[in-house]
């Protein structure tokens, strides 16, 4: 790259007047100081940090950190065009010409100056097969970015400390949400990695003036709950740091090809533990299982019993499988897993959930980094679910919204991958078993044994990674108690990991290693945090204890800009894996039962033992559990109390304190809203399929009695059924015998079944006298499709923050109307006033979604 003093000094040389080589040399020094961070040797970088394993693309050139400077000047400079739609359309055109002629000069300038004068120099060879120039480059561009970065750290500390009046310290909340408002539209890295350092000022920022500012020294009550919301508030800002560091980059890894020799294929044992799970479950896993695609001879399938079970022993007779169980039942699914790996000898090692069933291409996508990277130990895929969470059911959400899993797997294990940090998840991964030995099998110290392992491999120097293409897909929790029982679990195990194992203690770490784990970790210990958020502003209205001891305005000035700031970089980073503030309502949901588990295994973390997650149950009817709900609702009780109390202290109270009264009341406010939101999560929605439907738009083909052919779409299937639509076929009668022909590659497989209901040129066909072999195609021709569930990574559209925060809203209200009509009739008519209130809001809000997934009259769309 062309220094800029060199480029000076070639221009003035070459007879160009001082202001054109001051200006072009302007140009070359912008481009000097930004293209060490867009084209600098990517791969090298990542060597010198230890991270050489990855399979990194560098970043982009024309990342918009020139496009900034230069719309600056040209916003000042340049008249606007003729033809204009508005400032939008304008300032793209002009970026777009202003990236041409950065272009064009970069190409003069290397074309007329720095090719002639290289050509003529002799440059000795370094030692490393490095030229003595390159060397040179290097290191003035290396000082030249720690000289910036200490600029950078010197202004933001001073950013950060420097008091502010009303007024300035307006104009430099202006000024900043101003300039993310315009990076965040813009495309590229750079621009995440800008709203990321503003957002990170205004929140330090923050933090300092609460530190320095709002504590009342003179009052005891005050300093005491104050110093507890502050602690709250720090938590919540570690977490946000840690987060922006774990997927400020993620690595998006594609996959590596395997040779064209198959004798050069590892051999792999796939392994299925189960313990009471029933043999439906387990059966389309293991008969997906037989059609992965990899050598019969290199691929051995076992089901790992852990209940003894003799019609699992005979059903692996049947379908050729290897068939595990062990007398001793310590240690559970860990103690299950090292059992079995004692008893085979497989290479690598695939393990499923016994309801997560794979794809064919499993194996091809995940095994070619095991031949490349002889220090890989584990390859991990997404878990993919074709059910609806409790969350998704119970609000009508399914398929609309992401789900709680899709901002982990989708985002923060791609981040964790760019740090090699990825984490074992206990299903769909493959593993060494030569690392697995090394570090003793399983982990069997905490109940969350797949987080535990990862960080055990990772202490002894074996690198992860992570595939972030859907390669299995399985049932979520039917129930909310189910689903909250299995978050209690992890997060109990995380505060055993970090209570016994601590990754920011021992060796074997990198620091980003260190920083991923530490923030999963501590993210399981937001229960606490949570209920102090929900019950902080009662504090000031019910004990008029000033725990944030400044001015309204002032409170305002501070508090607005950090959530907003954080909130536009999360809506820009996350709007595609999570809807903006749907975090704080999955852990409002939460947080009452996982406080107290989380509280204990990091005083004794030996108590506790291991759950298993129920799958496949059902829902017989629409309830509401009063049970799940009762933490939510002695919550919004006293939040309505304070809201009450806070009405009556700005009518009869000091006129000074009216401005304090009012920003609190509306922060109970929000939180009544929040806590709606969980109510209306505790309405359990009717679920009576024993096999969920997955959509999908497949060609299929039915045969009649009568031997006809139609051609039509399949629209869903499930294990026992599925439903085609077929036009030209008028409406057969129920019991119809029919046939099915699905394709699978080169051949055409045939399911014989019943019609047992048709509408609108639609047939919903029972699949239920299959043979076994008939099953296993159906199956492999279903669920185990190679691109069954790409779909999961179809893009949504841009995340509108305030949108976001108005839905959760009109789920909270939603909420409370649920609330209403499943109280007992007595308890409604103490309470008759509210009802006239709650219908007068609910004529306001859109239409409660019909959140049975499966009821018995469904409506079929093209």
């Amino acid at each position: 790259m062309l220094s800029p003093a060199f480029a000076y000094a070639a221009l003035r040389r070459r007879g160009a007047g001082r202001v054109t080589a001051l200006w072009l040399t302007g140009w070359q020094l912008m481009a000097w100081l930004i293209l060490p961070l867009e084209q600098a040797n990517w791969h090298r970088l990542l060597k010198a940090r230890g991270v050489s394993h990855l399979e990194c693309q560098p970043p982009r050139p024309g990342d918009p950190l020139r496009y900034l400077i230069q719309g600056c000047w040209l916003l000042l400079f340049r008249p606007r065009p003729e033809r204009r739609t508005g400032v939008k359309a304008w300032l793209l055109e002009s970026l777009a010409w202003l990236r041409l002629q950065q272009e064009q000069l970069q190409s003069w300038l290397h074309r007329r100056l720095f090719r002639p004068l290289v050509d003529r120099v002799t440059v000795p060879r370094a030692v490393r097969g490095r030229t003595w120039w390159r060397q040179r480059g290097r290191s003035k561009r290396r000082l030249t970015i720690w000289l910036i970065l200490v600029l950078a750290l010197l202004l933001a500390l001073l950013g950060v400390t420097q008091p502010f009046d009303y007024t300035a310290q307006l104009f430099f909340v202006l000024l900043l949400w101003s300039l993310a408002m315009v990076v965040r539209r813009l495309s590229g890295r750079f621009p995440i990695l800008l709203m990321i350092a503003l957002s990170v000022l205004i929140s330090c920022r923050y933090l300092w003036w609460r530190y320095s500012s709002t504590l009342n020294w003179n009052d005891s009550l005050d300093l005491t709950l104050g110093l507890i919301l502050l602690a709250a508030e720090t938590y919540s800002w570690l977490i946000l740091l840690l987060g922006y560091v774990q997927t400020c980059w993620p690595l998006k890894r594609q996959p590596v090809p395997l040779p064209q020799d198959t004798r050069l294929w590892p051999s792999v044992d796939l392994m299925i533990p189960t313990y009471d799970e029933p043999l439906s479950v387990v059966r389309t896993t293991v008969y997906a299982a037989l059609g992965i695609d990899w050598p019969a001879d290199k691929l051995n399938i076992y089901i790992l019993d852990d209940g003894g079970r003799m019609e699992f022993r005979r059903f692996a007779d049947e379908a050729g499988v290897g068939y595990i169980a062990r007398i001793e039942h310590h240690h559970a699914k860990a103690g299950n897993l090292n059992h079995a790996l004692k008893q085979t000898s497989g290479e690598l090692v695939a393990i499923f959930d016994c309801d997560h069933v794979p794809v064919r291409s499993f194996l091809q996508l995940t095994a070619g980094g095991f031949l490349q990277d002889p220090r890989l130990a584990l390859v991990q895929t997404p878990h993919h679910f074709f059910s609806p969470d409790p969350v998704e059911r119970n609000l009508g959400l399914f398929r609309r919204t992401p789900n709680e899993g899709e901002l982990f797997y989708g985002l923060v294990q791609d981040g964790n991958d760019m740090w090699n940090a990825t984490f074992f998840c206990g299903s769909c991964a493959l593993l060494r078993r030569s690392a697995l030995e090394e570090v003793g099998g399983i982990a069997v110290d905490t109940v969350t044994e797949d987080a535990h392992t990862a960080l055990r491999l990772h202490r002894r120097g074996w690198n992860s990674a992570y595939m972030r293409i859907p390669q299995a897909a399985g049932l979520a929790t039917e129930s909310l108690s189910a689903h909250v029982g299995q978050r209690i679990r992890w997060a109990r195990g995380m505060a055993q990991i970090f209570r016994i194992d601590n990754p920011l203690l021992g060796k074997g770490l990198t620091l980003f290693q260190r920083l991923c784990y530490a923030n999963a970790m501590l993210h399981f210990l937001a229960g606490v945090p949570r209920l102090v958020f929900l019950l902080a502003p009662l504090a000031f209205l019910l004990l008029h204890a000033y725990i944030i001891y400044a001015p309204a305005t002032l409170l305002l000035l501070y508090v607005l800009p950090h959530m907003m700031h954080s909130s536009l970089t999360a809506a820009r980073m996350q709007g595609r894996y999570r809807k903006t503030f749907w975090g704080e309502v999955y852990e409002t949901v939460l947080a009452w039962y996982i406080a107290r588990p989380t509280m204990v295994a990091l005083l004794a973390p030996s108590r506790g033992k291991f759950n298993v997650t129920a799958k496949g149950g059902l829902v017989e009817q629409t309830q509401f559990d009063w049970r799940i709900a009762r933490p939510y609702l002695v919550l919004a009780l006293l939040n309505l109390a304070g809201l009450g109390v806070g009405v009556w202290r700005f009518i009869h109270g000091p006129a000074a304190e009216q401005g304090t009264v009012v920003v609190t009341s509306l922060w109970v406010l929000y939180n009544l809203l929040i806590i709606g939101a969980a109510v209306a999560i505790a309405a359990e929605a009717r679920q009576v399929r024993h096999s969920p439907r997955v959509s999908t738009r497949l060609p299929a083909t039915l045969r009649l009695p009568g031997g006809h052919l139609y051609s039509g779409v399949l629209l869903d299937y499930s294990d026992d059924g599925v439903a085609i639509r077929v036009p030209g076929v008028a409406s057969l009668a129920m019991g119809c015998e029919v046939s099915l022909l699905l394709r699978r590659g080169e051949r055409e497989h045939v399911f014989p079944g019943v019609v047992c209901r048709s509408h609108d040129n639609v047939l919903v066909i029972h699949l239920a006298r299959l043979s076994r072999e008939q099953r296993i195609d159906f199956v492999q021709c279903t669920f185990a499709r190679a691109d069954a569930w790409m779909n999961w990574l179809e893009p949504r559209g841009r995340e509108r923050p305030l949108q976001s925060l108005l839905e959760v809203f009109a789920i909270g209200i939603r909420g409370y109307v649920r609330l209403w009509q499943f109280m007992p009739r007595w308890l409604r008519l103490l309470c008759e006033p509210l009802q006239a209130l709650l219908h007068w809001l609910g004529t306001f809000l859109p239409r409660w979604p019909q959140a049975s997934v499966d009821s018995e009259k469904r409506e079929w769309t093209t």
